[in-house]
């Protein structure tokens, strides 16, 4: 049997390029594995394509692996579950398993393994669930030194300003103890300025969602430009207020006004609940709170960038054990379908409503299907659904009105 710190040492010993070799000869080793194949899922959340298919080195000969559909089939139940699952013929032969390759919550594929059926025993799958999560961390590694996982990434090829803007995503999602966060993009492969990011420690969660003026690789260089003067700031240690008045200096420097970002900054004190937001532009922000679901209105300043030391004030909102927190970019609550309907609150809360059973990973891009469906289209203009997931610590304090305030 495998054990998991000699598969941790084989794969931090092995080459970027190489770490689905390692496992391979590792599991063949130790469970008589005779089939070994990895699938990530693209940037659109639709498939989950070979790692092979981007590896023209290692491709089998034969018939390689395809892509899968990412919600059909033994790997979408794996993937969509994040559960193992085992699937055989009648016939008594070997058994297929489909395990969730998955880091911090973010869901990056999935790992099949075709065992004889004498080895397929509960200690064995255990095992190959270990195999799988240090596998996950081990890619996150490698992506540092190799284009290999990326490329398997894409169905299509990303255009610069969205290989751009992938780049400077944190992931697609994120969870702890107090919390569970999933994000998704769309267009894909073609998104201009849309952006989020997020980052915690042990007190406090801070999330922000930017969307840069403009088309292509200018919307992409000026949410660049954003985004890493709010992490700037961020790392400075200084209040969410003061981070968006830096951010809107370095952009104004830059641009003198004649380009600005919309922002939404929020950070959460993890073992309260106590919320501070920065509404600097168009995203919005929704609430689902039990069987309600609601807008939170928040005071609307300046978008960043586009005056010189605009003052910023944050407010204070009261989030509560099993609240959801959405938010979403103009592309969302804008849109039009072909008939020049808008798409408004009353669809977006129904999409809320419909969405409510699902973890917060899988939310976002479902609420942008029910979108593509209005639209009768894939999306053109950058839409962006962040979702939020407040799990709180216990005995933490709340207050039940959860209004956002302005703070001293």
């Amino acid at each position: 049997m495998t054990h998991s710190p000699e598969t941790a040492e084989a794969l931090r010993a092995a080459a970027p390029y190489d770490l689905l070799e390692t496992v391979r000869d590792l599991l063949a080793a130790s469970h008589g594995a005779v089939l070994v194949d990895l699938f990530l899922a693209d940037y659109g959340l639709t498939a989950l394509n070979p790692l092979e298919a981007a590896d023209r080195e290692t491709a089998p000969a034969g018939d390689p692996p395809h892509a899968v559909p990412i919600h059909h089939g033994p790997h979408g139940r794996s993937f969509g579950s994040q559960e193992p699952y085992a699937h055989t013929d009648r016939s008594g032969g070997p058994v297929d398993h489909y395990l969730p390759v998955t880091v911090r919550g973010e869901r990056l594929g999935v790992l099949t393994v075709r065992l004889p059926a004498d080895r397929s025993t509960h200690e064995a799958v255990d095992a190959l669930v270990r195999t799988a999560d240090i596998l996950g961390h081990a890619i996150l590694v490698a992506e540092r030194d190799t284009d290999l996982y990326r490329r398997a990434r894409r169905t299509s090829r990303l255009t610069l300003a969205a290989e751009m803007q992938w780049h400077l995503l944190p992931a697609r999602a994120c969870s702890g103890e107090e919390y569970a966060i999933g994000a998704q993009l769309e267009p894909a492969y073609t998104i201009h300025g849309d952006n989020y990011d997020w980052t915690a420690d042990r007190d406090e969660l801070t999330l922000s969602v930017t969307n840069g003026m403009g088309d292509g690789v200018q919307a992409s260089l000026l949410t660049h430009l954003a985004v890493n003067a709010l992490r700037n700031a961020r790392r400075a240690g200084i209040p969410l207020a003061d981070q968006a008045a830096l951010a809107d200096q370095a952009l104004y420097e830059q641009h003198r006004g004649a380009a600005h970002v919309s922002t939404l900054l929020m950070r959460f004190e993890l073992s309260t609940g106590r919320t501070q937001i920065v509404d600097a532009g168009s995203p919005q922000l929704w609430r689902r709170r039990q069987r309600s679901v609601e807008r939170i209105e928040v005071d609307a300043q300046l978008p960043l960038g586009m005056f010189e030391e605009t003052h910023y004030v944050a407010q204070e909102l009261q989030v509560l054990p099993g609240d959801r927190l959405l938010v979403v970019s103009d592309g969302v609550f804008d849109a039009t379908s072909p008939r020049g309907d808008l798409y408004g609150e009353r669809a977006l809360a129904r999409a809320i409503h419909a969405t409510s059973l699902l973890p917060a990973a899988n939310v976002p891009r479902a609420v942008l299907r029910a979108l593509a469906e209005f639209r009768e289209a894939d999306a053109i203009d950058d839409a962006l659904v962040l979702c939020l997931d407040w799990f709180g610590r216990p005995n933490a304090p709340g207050d039940e009105a959860g209004q956002a305030a302005p703070q001293d």
